[in-house]
């Protein structure tokens, strides 16, 4: 057998070979503009030299504390400073960095605190309260370091005698960083929602993270030097890795420790800002402003949204009040957004209804990923590009998660036949474009018939006086379940339940329209995904 030339001698070196890792783009940016500014926290800035060496302080200081590969490092902060220097500092010593979901109550974070093993907690004051539950429930017994905001002090009491910027001052500005040994090193660990039991750790790796940030970079057409608003929670998919792929390009943090209406139009005007990424509910506290909080943004601002598919009426209010929308999609094991919705200029030209129900629509594949499709989950074949033959999305690629931390059955279950399996039921339209119809525990079937939960909720939303609604299947002796739908009306708006009932038959076919609807608030996550098992739960009994 002859051998291949091109395989001869030419071996990988250090010189011709590096693991990709988003470490590398922090050091980068900070010897290219190290007087750029990095960071704005309140009345605080940091360039990217201050920003570099206080993430080095960081990594020295946790390895000083003898942290690195294996190890687990646990931090409950909101949008501020240190969570951006935990995205680097704690890499830098080869440790994972595992961000808490700061809306979670204590015994969900004793849980992912012990099965992540955590050797070192940095917590915000603001959540002391729920940490101290959560840390007498646990086995592990984390070294602690507290976080007293001095831009915005907390009341919460200290957990430790540990100061996070005392603690940092005794680290080196200068620590030389461990580069992974390897790509495929983890960087990250994710918990899911776990609404149907314990959740699973998701695990990154540096590869797939370095990856993700051109992509995204791309994907929102970033240029150098953008400023970038932070109403996504940074605990949520490592801000869908946007801590990395912002210092990529040299942009500035503008950091938002709530996500307020009158922050969030302040901060755009004072500080000029070009990008925003965030679910539907960032859309919908900007929308639902008073006259008091809002104030008129100068520039175009570019939104990166997606959770579930807008309302159409959402996007247009959107774009009508002068913001640039991208539609992404993904989930935690796709370390955040793995499809966008790459818009065709062409479709401008079409009806507004038209336009909008191809804004809707979750789209193509990232640049990162390798493969997109909507199949049988039994079969594995792929549906008919029609528009219409409902299938589950499935991915393959770099940007997908390592799998599921301790868990190898739900690994294994997650990967079968050598694709993701996202859990999400979708279409595929002639063009390749995917949309979404349901999560596969979302459908309901009533009499025989597949019902979209997002279909009735995006009627529903049409509805001038809708400002938050949920479908969900409530059970039924005839006919199995029927869906039933629950209504947040706008502030001041009236409607009655026969009157929006109305609205959806004239918009739905009849065995579609909720035959229950219930006016409450709907329940949220932290990231603006509505709750629908605390809904279900309550359909049985409305």
């Amino acid at each position: 057998m002859l051998s291949n030339p091109y395989e001869q001698n030419l071996d990988k070196s250090p010189a011709n070979f590096q693991a990709l890792t988003p470490l590398s783009f922090l050091e980068r940016t900070a010897t290219t503009t190290p007087n750029h500014t990095a960071i704005v926290h309140g009345n605080s800035r940091f360039t990217y030299a201050e920003f570099y060496a206080r993430a080095r302080r960081l990594g020295s200081a946790l390895a000083m504390r003898y942290i690195g590969p294996g190890d687990t490092v646990s931090v409950m902060l909101a949008n501020t400073p240190p969570m951006l220097e935990a995205h680097f500092g704690v890499a830098m010593t080869g440790a994972v960095l595992h961000t808490i979901n700061t809306r979670l109550d204590a015994a969900i974070i004793a849980f992912q605190l012990d099965h992540a093993n955590t050797k070192v907690l940095i917590t915000d004051r603001e959540f002391s309260a729920t940490m101290k539950d959560a840390l007498s429930r646990c086995r592990v017994k984390p070294f602690i370091i507290d976080y007293n905001d001095p831009e915005f002090p907390q009341t919460g009491d200290a957990l430790s005698y540990d100061d996070y910027e005392a603690f940092i001052a005794k680290g080196d500005p200068n620590f030389k960083w461990r580069w992974p040994g390897d790509e495929w090193d983890s960087i990250s660990l994710n918990y899911t929602s776990g609404t149907t039991g314990n959740p699973k750790g998701v695990v990154y790796h540096h590869r797939g993270a370095a990856l993700m940030c051109y992509a995204n970079t791309i994907a929102t057409g970033m240029t150098r030097h953008p400023v970038y608003l932070w109403t996504l929670p940074m605990f949520h998919c490592n801000g869908w890795c946007f801590p990395w792929s912002i210092t990529l390009v040299g942009g500035t943090h503008v950091c938002l420790r709530w996500v307020r209406a009158k922050a969030i139009y302040d901060a755009i005007v004072d500080h000029g800002v070009t990008h925003i990424s965030g679910a539907p509910i960032v859309m919908s506290t900007l929308l639902n402003a008073t006259d008091a909080e809002k104030r008129e943004i100068p520039q175009v601002v570019a939104f990166n949204h997606a959770a579930a598919p807008p309302p159409e009426a959402v996007l247009s209010a959107m774009t009508d009040a002068g913001f640039m929308l991208t539609h992404l999609y993904g989930l935690t094991e796709t370390y955040g957004p793995a499809t966008i919705n790459e818009w065709d200029a062409a479709w401008n030209d079409l009806p507004k209804n038209e336009r909008n129900a191809k804004k809707i629509r979750q789209g193509v594949r990232y640049v990162a990923l390798e493969g997109l499709t909507v199949m049988d989950p039994e079969t594995m074949t792929r549906v008919p590009a029609d528009g219409e033959t409902l299938g589950e999305v499935m991915f393959r690629g770099n940007i997908v998660m390592k799998g599921y931390l301790k868990n190898p059955k739900a690994t294994e279950e997650a990967f079968a036949g050598g694709w993701f399996h996202s859990g999400d039921l979708g279409v595929l339209h002639p063009d390749g474009y995917i949309q979404l119809k349901d999560r596969s525990k979302d459908i309901i079937i009533s009499g025989g018939e597949n019902i979209s939960s997002i279909e009735v909720e995006d009627v529903l939303y049409k509805h001038p006086a809708v400002a938050f609604c949920a479908v969900v299947a409530k059970p039924d002796e005839k006919w199995g379940e029927t869906p039933c739908a629950f209504v947040e009306l706008r502030s001041g708006a009236n409607a009655s339940a026969e009157e929006l009932l109305e609205w959806c038959r004239a918009g739905l076919a009849r065995y579609k329209v909720p035959r229950h609807l219930v006016f409450a608030e709907v329940p949220k996550t932290s990231t603006g995904k509505i709750q629908k098992f605390k809904l279900r739960e309550m359909a049985k009994e409305a």
